[in-house]
């Protein structure tokens, strides 16, 4: 609704001032998700573990501006001040519009080259840059960019659990949101959660202050409405807890919890293990 009077105006002002700093915390919440993929964890009772993501790794920001790329200025209604019945808008009133509508693009792209390590997520070869940094850091034995803010990746390392792992993580990014988080204890517990493969991973109080697809891939799915893929956990340690439908199978001497990561996923996964202490 487009109100021709001041203090709409200011509101309206106001509310693009909001939006930018809103949109920082979103994207900060919300930097990538799981495409179609598979990953699986070893964790083992001698505290060594390996883990691998292969598959498709979006990134939201490249996403959604390659979405936003197709869609063109549009304006909005406007409406009588003293009726509301919807009008004509004047030139005037489609140009301030056109002028919102380009001041709240920059501002978003200038929140999103902050969190990205200057990165333009509207630059063309903003993929195929990011793709190369990658690519130089271990552990990232494949990087291609697939266009459209996806990227296919394989990933891999191993080592002890005898600090926290996140992944994944990324050179010069003030912060990325996690898929895998392992957090060993000094009794011997690990625990084990995934928050960007279930449906919450981006609820935010700053969500409510963003219109539009700037709130993350779905308002209600989460990073997960984008993804199809399997998650497993392979374990010859105590399982103390875990929420999978169906609990742990065996494969030999080890363990194993799967979860189906998908728009369907109940709850991101987690687990607790109790390993040798």
């Amino acid at each position: 609704m487009h109100l021709p009077f001041p203090r709409a105006d200011q509101a309206r002002r106001a509310l693009a001032v909001l939006t930018a700093g809103a949109a920082a915390l979103l994207v900060a919440a919300c930097f990538f998700a799981p495409g179609r993929f598979s990953s699986r964890l070893d964790v083992n009772a001698d505290h060594s573990f390996a883990f691998r993501y292969t598959g498709e790794l979006i990134m939201i920001p490249l996403k959604e501006e390659a979405d936003k790329a197709a869609q063109p200025f549009e304006p909005e209604d406007c409406y009588d001040e003293d009726s509301f019945e919807e009008r004509t808008c004047t030139e005037d009133e489609i140009a301030q519009q056109k002028e919102d509508w380009a001041a709240k693009k920059g501002s978003n792209a200038d929140a999103a080259r902050a969190l990205l390590g200057g990165i333009d997520p509207s630059d063309p070869e903003a993929g195929h840059e990011l793709a190369r940094k990658l690519s130089r850091r271990q552990g990232w034995n494949k990087v291609a960019y697939k266009g459209g803010g996806v990227f296919d990746v394989d990933y891999a390392v191993s080592g002890r659990l005898d600090h926290d792992f996140v992944f994944p993580t990324f050179e010069g990014f003030p912060m990325a949101n996690a898929f895998v988080q392992i957090t060993p204890r000094k009794d011997g517990a690990v625990r084990i959660n995934a928050p960007t493969f279930g449906p919450d991973a981006t609820s935010s109080p700053a969500a409510g202050l963003i219109p539009g697809n700037l709130s993350g891939p779905s308002k209600d799915g989460g990073p997960a409405e984008l993804a199809d893929g399997t998650f497993t956990i392979h374990t010859d340690g105590k399982i103390l807890a875990n929420n999978t439908d169906e609990g742990p199978t065996t494969d030999g001497a080890m363990q194993v919890l799967t979860w189906a990561v998908n728009p369907r996923i109940p709850a991101a996964p987690t687990a607790l293990l109790q390993l040798e202490p």
